[in-house]
């Protein structure tokens, strides 16, 4: 078989990577990122020939694809308050660039093509747990972008008869997460700070939920997909059903480290969602005897990989108030 991964040199891309290369019957993996957010240093020593550019250029993904037997397509501009900053950059990154990935695949006529969408399409819509059928309910350009993603996959699906499986990714934590920059997300940024005796920012009170997944939980997912074909023209949420508050988060983490965070609060964020936890029962269904990692052990896995390479995050001035 032969693997295609965009945005194979980011967080979850290099690690779905590291996973395909441990199945005998992958015969060939190629990556393709322009490096924007992906870094070369995710690939070292990974077996996987790397295309560098953007899915935004047809040649590229021809060179890529062809022969393919499976598209996974995780490249993306990540982080809604990065789209807030630069809402075209995101659409043309997130929704063009599937289209493009999605032209590419059905040009090629490749067997499946997986894509990553995100829990923020749910937006405002107040119901918990999540299901996929719920209303969605967008509150950034980030989400808009990856609701256009389940659209295309779900439209190429009904109009040319593609293989399509789309996922709802739920704040996906792990190994080779960047925290070195200003959109770095919740669990990488609190990790790095912590290790390097910082204090935590919150950005709100820090009540706020969410349903972490292990990186790991994820890439089984996918490899299993792969391995059986599996695909379903309606998006499936790719979390487990488990809901922590960001305090919660602080409070496993002081466990992990066996010492007491400093912790400062800021003013929430635009464009972010108060509460998710994930509907699960259409991904047990699809996958299940995949078991997802507890978040406990999780965090101490990232907490270890972080640990070895030592990665620092920019610092995002806030009104400091300490947690009592």
């Amino acid at each position: 078989m032969k693997i295609v991964v965009t945005g194979g040199a980011g967080f979850i891309g290099s690690n779905l990577i590291q996973a395909l290369a441990e199945i005998p019957s992958v015969g060939e993996i190629v990556a393709v990122d322009d490096l924007s957010t992906g870094s070369l240093d995710n690939l070292l020593d990974l077996p996987v020939r790397l295309l560098t550019g953007t899915i935004l250029d047809p040649d590229l993904l021809d060179e890529a694809v062809r022969g393919a037997t499976s598209v996974v397509h995780l490249g993306a501009l990540g982080s809604v308050p990065r789209s807030i900053d630069n809402p075209v950059g995101s659409h043309h990154a997130n929704a063009t660039g599937t289209l493009m990935v999605l032209e590419a695949a059905r040009r090629h006529g490749v067997a499946q093509t997986i894509l990553a969408s995100s829990s923020s399409i749910y937006g405002a819509n107040p119901t918990l747990p999540r299901r996929e059928n719920l209303r969605p309910m967008p509150l950034s350009p980030y989400a808009v972008s990856k609701l256009a993603t389940e659209a295309y996959a779900n439209a190429y699906a009904a109009c040319y008869g593609m293989s399509v499986l789309p996922f709802r990714f739920f704040n996906v934590f792990g190994p080779r997460q960047a925290a070195d920059h200003a959109y770095a997300a919740v669990v990488p940024r609190f990790v790095s700070a912590a290790l390097a005796g910082r204090p935590l920012q919150v950005h709100g009170d820090g009540t706020q939920t969410r349903d972490f997944t292990y990186v790991g939980s994820v890439t089984s997912v996918i490899t299993d997909a792969i391995l059986r074909g599996v695909s379903a023209p309606d998006t499936v949420n790719l979390a487990f059903g488990a809901r922590i508050s960001l305090l919660g988060m602080i409070t496993e983490l002081e466990g992990v480290l066996n010492r007491r965070l400093e912790v400062v609060f800021g003013a929430p964020r635009a464009g972010d969602v108060r509460d998710s936890q994930a509907d699960c029962e259409r991904l047990r269904e699809l996958f299940p005897t995949v078991a997802a990692t507890s978040f406990e052990d999780g965090l101490r896995e990232t907490v270890d990989w972080f640990s070895r390479n030592r990665v620092s995050v920019t610092q995002v001035p806030v009104a400091r108030a300490h947690r009592v």
